[in-house]
């Protein structure tokens, strides 16, 4: 693993030191997260609801709050219309719990992902003129959909396109596309995930009907959701969002959310976004990938307490089935790829498989990836030779444009630089694998495949004190954008007697640095524990963190990489 120490200006670094009266690395960290001054790091530190932007900033707001107006004074039944992921449910939820408030008849609806597929589907706008609706609204979705939005307007049905996937050059004809990243969108924030760019039109229309802001922020809690299970950057507006909601969810307001921490073993903490990840988006996500995602709406969105239960229940073992399948789908593609993969000469991995079950490949993708630090796509093949693919990026290649390059082979893709869905024949596997090939191995080269990780600076162990500790929680929440820092520390000894733990994966030691000593945990680090035993000293790259075992709370630090020292 490759070490990168970040380098802020030196005049910026002792600027801050002076400023906050702070030691050189609390400065460097300051500095590493764009902060120029005591007076403008207020808004980080202490991020406010009314540092939100005006959500009419956003192109087609008004349009889009003067169709629902229309539709909800008519008493006409609205569609809200969710993508199966986290996002999209916990979005879709929000809308229907806010809209229905504001007055409106709303019907939430998710599409099974087996049948439909992602997006917009005929099968959905078919369930909306079923329920006579006269208004489609899309939550995470919708931003490609021109064919659906075509035939919803031939059936009178008007569509309201909230999304913030990046859009094609030309928008579907709907009255209203709401995204961001819309090349003709001036709002200041780019990078709000689906739930939040539905945060924003429902925020409007409450701004419209001179409704109190409570009417849309109690819903923080699931727009927090959806905004750590995307993965998009923890800055700006999504930092403040976060911020609230998670203590929204700490303070229980939401049943479902409730039930899901309950059997999670997460009630009654403060959560971090790495702990709504790993702990509860699995669980609501399990919905759609196993089932019928409507079960997660009918869940975030229930008060009463014994249904909430059942469903979080029902999902909790779902979720175990899911990890089944999914392990089942890993193995295959480790196997594929010891067998079939050339390493030397391909720079990205691209699997294909009949019958993997598509409600886990955007998982099974991540563990390549993870495992192989490369680009990864894999595809899942229905009985009709129609492939299903994920696709996840390492940072220097754009998934999006190397899909567009690649996308004459292609029924249809959509996604991030970082993340990507796709639909591919089986007969075109092959001409769309030589050439996305092509472009990856000339977008990247053999030293961006190599794991790195980026240091704020060199740490000495007896820094590590009550002061500095409050420091590392003030930068919370963490997450994309402004993880929780990496430091290193040099000449290290080994106190005591290192173990394996874990089935044999994990190892737990103490060091020691002068007279301070601290205990450290590496998880799947087990591969280092022979530099542990060889009694002499060693850098250690790292995260400082606090476990909680037993009702004790202690300092610990989360070893990320360990070399000998020189």
């Amino acid at each position: 693993m490759n070490w990168k120490f970040l380098n802020p200006d030196p005049k910026l670094v002792n600027k801050l030191k002076t400023e906050f009266k702070s030691t050189e690395i609390i400065a460097r960290v300051l500095a590493n997260r764009g902060i120029d001054s005591l007076n403008n790091s207020q808004d980080f530190f202490n991020p406010a609801l009314n540092q939100m932007h005006n959500p009419f900033l956003m192109q087609s707001m008004e349009k889009a709050v003067v169709q629902i107006l229309k539709n909800i004074n008519k008493k006409n039944n609205i569609l809200i219309y969710g993508d199966y992921d986290v996002d999209g449910t916990t979005g879709a939820a929000m809308l229907y719990l806010a809209l229905t408030e504001l007055g409106a008849r709303a019907i939430p609806y998710i599409p099974n992902r087996a049948v439909e597929g992602y997006g917009l589907s005929k099968n959905g706008i078919d369930v909306a003129h079923k329920h006579r609706s006269k208004l489609i609204i899309t939550c995470d979705c919708g931003i490609n959909a021109f064919e659906a939005v075509e035939y919803a307007n031939s059936l009178d049905i008007a569509v309201i396109i909230t999304d913030h996937h990046i859009p094609e050059k030309t928008l579907p004809a709907a009255v209203a596309v709401l995204n961001p990243k819309r090349t003709d969108c001036k709002y200041p924030f780019k990078d709000l995930c689906g739930g939040g760019v539905a945060f924003k039109f429902v925020s409007a229309l409450v701004e419209k009907m001179n409704k109190p802001a409570e009417t849309i922020n109690k819903y923080l809690d699931l727009v927090t959701l959806g905004t750590c299970a995307d993965m998009v950057k923890i800055q700006g507006e999504n930092r403040i969002i976060v911020k609230h909601g998670l203590q929204q969810i700490y303070n229980g307001t939401k049943t479902g959310i409730t039930e899901l921490l309950k059997l999670s073993g997460l009630n009654n903490k403060q959560l971090s976004v790495s702990q709504i990840v790993f702990g509860i988006a699995p669980k609501i996500n399990a919905a759609g990938r196993i089932g019928d995602a409507n079960r997660a709406v009918e869940l975030l969105t229930t008060t009463d307490e014994i249904k909430a239960k059942s469903l979080a229940n029902e999902l909790f073992q779902e979720n175990t089935k899911r990890q089944n399948i999914q392990q089942e789908v890993v193995d295959a593609a480790f196997n594929m790829i010891h067998a079939k993969i050339d390493l030397q000469s391909e720079r990205a991995i691209v699997l294909a498989g009949d019958d993997w079950h598509a409600g886990v490949i955007g998982i099974v993708a991540s563990r390549v990836k993870e495992e192989y630090h490369r680009p990864t796509i894999i595809i899942s093949y229905d009985g009709n030779g129609i492939g299903k693919g994920s696709a996840r990026s390492i940072f220097g290649l754009d998934l999006y444009t190397a899909l567009a390059n690649s996308s004459k082979h292609l029924i249809d893709f959509g996604g991030h630089a970082m993340a990507a869905g796709l639909t591919i024949q089986k007969d075109s596997f092959a001409a769309f694998k030589k050439q996305f090939l092509k472009y990856v191995n000339k977008s990247i080269n053999d030293n961006q495949l190599i794991k790195s990780i980026n240091l704020e600076g060199l740490l000495k162990l007896k820094d590590i004190n009550s002061r500095f500790m409050d420091f590392i929680n003030k930068l919370a929440p963490y997450g994309p954008g402004n993880m929780r820092p990496n430091f290193a520390s040099k000449d290290v000894e080994i106190v005591g007697n290192p173990r394996v733990v874990g089935n044999g994966d994990h190892i737990i030691f103490k060091v020691r640095q002068g007279y301070k000593a601290i205990s450290a945990v590496g998880f799947n680090m087990a591969e280092h524990y022979d530099k542990l035993i060889k009694g002499r000293p060693i850098d250690i790259a790292y995260v400082i963190e606090v476990n909680e075992w037993q009702g004790r709370e202690a300092v610990q630090l989360n070893i990320r990489d360990i070399k000998m020292s020189e």
